[in-house]
């Protein structure tokens, strides 16, 4: 072989990790693919990408979720599938380079991490069956076999270095099964390809019963409707939070990373524990012939930053739950029941803890079936969800609720507990500047800013304004419409030219004035008076 017909080093070199890595991003997306249509016959919280996505939400410190929900907000769950899916693409990788040297080495990386997906998805709250691990094996399997035959094809894992190279990149050469690389790479990727789609399209038709029992359902007339709204209630600004926020507006933070579908004919609600003298399981027709309840009331996250978007105000349909409770036996602790914390179980085995003084106070803690004169959405919990007012969501708006325990606060820690967060969360007064935005830039001349405040359960009394250090100064508040929802405010500002930072603060009606301390979302809540800083022109 003359020197100029030598192989050339660079090509070489390059050659045999490229189309390994390629070799291992095929096999990831067979095995992702394989796994989502395998999770269609047993449920899609079994897809792998979902049961470690799940597990790593567990897994993750609370200041970590909490500054995930302050970045990405409502799209912090597509934002931690997309991390796992790149992550998984670069061990992919790996994987595929190794295997172009190691072919077994490289396909039994494979089935070690189909067997992280297994073990994620059987251990997680809501798994009740071992076929959750079927999707995570069955994908894991498919991408070990094709990893391995595609390394096969390639013909280096057996070759030594000192093979002589013939033509650059050329076929013709044992060493190279160009032809047989390209059509099983091919082949598998339309394969793959259509194994995703498909498992895609028949997970959102496998929800088809749930969707039919929610649109089968009629909400009967409240024996106690909510009181009308007052006219003044509702103030016509530009920019200020609706009294009524619509249910695709309505905020969202949960942990699941796929909605749960329930079938509302084949839901039920069992009830039981310590002090629950007559234990009882509910269907939902059951709920729905007792006699209900309809209210208007603010749902507020934990993780609501001060000024942030996490609060919501709508109109619910329930049962009182403080009278199924009673019907079952149960006594709140300051009458001699036994038991201090009602423990509610979701279908997709979150646990929220609450405090069962509060919710046989007389206040209107409900089974909520209906958000704004619908059913429940599937986002918001379909077909039943728990909501106290006055507390945070994280302790007693439990949605796709299944179980009800009484217990104790000393024998039970629930899923926020064990992660670092208040056992005890009642709403803090907050109030909130919705217009003019932050960095706005009006004119100068009259400027109205406006924005909401809320004291779940013991109402606003009171909202002040500051321009800059300045006085405070009372604004206007709209027309209350009850203690537990939260109230538009106004303030006509007469702004002059130049930088300003307008700060608020509210009182409620206990006369507890909005702390101007700030402090983080964890434990119980943030604290801290709300300002934004506007140019007048």
């Amino acid at each position: 072989m003359r020197d100029d017909e030598k192989e050339p080093a660079g090509p070489r070199r390059l050659l045999r990790p490229a189309l390994g890595a390629l070799s291992g991003l095929l096999a990831g997306f067979c095995a992702l693919a394989t796994a989502e249509l395998a999770s269609v016959a047993v449920r899609p919280q079994a897809s792998p990408v979902v049961a470690v996505g799940g597990a790593a939400i567990d897994m993750t410190p609370a200041a970590v979720k909490d500054w995930a929900i302050r970045h990405f907000g409502t799209s912090d769950k597509l934002v931690l599938q997309g991390g796992i899916v790149a992550v998984l693409a670069v061990i992919a990788v790996g994987l595929g380079v190794l295997a172009s040297r190691f072919r077994r080495a490289g396909a039994a990386g494979v089935l070690a991490f189909g067997t992280i997906g297994a073990v994620a998805a059987t251990g997680r709250p809501d798994s009740t069956s071992p076929a959750d691990a079927l999707p995570s094996v069955l994908g894991a399997v498919a991408g070990a076999l094709l990893l391995y035959t595609l390394a096969g094809r390639l013909g280096l894992a057996e070759r030594s270095e000192q093979e002589p190279w013939i033509g650059q990149l050329a076929a013709a050469s044992g060493s190279f099964d160009r032809r047989g690389f390209v059509l099983t790479a091919v082949a598998a990727a339309a394969a793959s390809a259509a194994a995703g789609a498909v498992g895609r399209s028949l997970t959102g038709a496998s929800g088809k019963d749930a969707v039919a029992s929610r649109e089968a359902v009629v909400l009967p007339r409240p024996a106690s409707p909510a009181r009308a709204v007052p006219a003044r209630a509702a103030l016509r600004i530009a920019g200020i939070s609706p009294f009524i926020t619509g249910n695709t507006g309505f905020y969202r933070v949960d942990t699941a990373l796929v909605v749960p579908k329930v079938d509302a004919t084949t839901w039920r609600l069992r009830v039981h524990g310590r002090g629950v003298r007559r234990p009882v399981v509910l269907s939902f027709d059951d709920l729905l012939h007792r006699e209900l309840i309809e209210r208007d009331i603010t749902l507020t996250c934990v993780s609501n930053e001060v000024g942030g978007p996490y609060a919501g105000n709508a109109r619910w349909v329930g049962v009182r739950l403080a009278d199924l409770l009673a019907e079952c036996g149960v006594r709140p602790p300051s009458k001699g029941g036994p038991a201090d914390q009602l423990v509610a179980r979701s279908v997709d085995g979150m646990t929220l803890g609450t405090p069962v003084e509060e919710v046989m106070d007389g206040r209107d803690a409900m089974l909520a079936l209906g958000m704004n004169g619908e059913p429940l959405p599937f986002e918001h919990g379909f077909p039943v969800r728990m909501l106290v007012p006055g507390l945070y969501g994280y302790v007693s708006a439990c949605k796709w609720i299944e179980d009800l325990e009484l217990t104790t606060f000393d024998s039970y820690d629930p899923y926020w507990v064990k992660r670092g967060w208040a056992r005890r969360a009642p709403v803090k007064t907050q109030s909130r500047i919705d217009t003019p935005k932050p960095f706005a830039r009006p004119r100068a001349g009259p400027v109205m800013v406006a924005g909401v405040a809320w004291a779940q359960h013991r109402g606003i009394d009171k909202v002040e304004v500051r321009v800059d250090d300045g006085p405070w100064q009372e604004a206007r508040l709209a027309d209350d419409a009850g203690r537990d929802t939260w109230r538009q405010w106004s303030f006509p500002w007469q702004a002059a030219k130049g930088g300003h930072t307008l700060t608020v603060r509210a009182t409620d009606r206990t006369g507890l004035l909005q702390t101007e301390r700030r402090t983080r979302t964890i434990p119980d809540g943030a604290s801290g008076w709300h300002s934004v800083v506007v140019t007048v022109e």
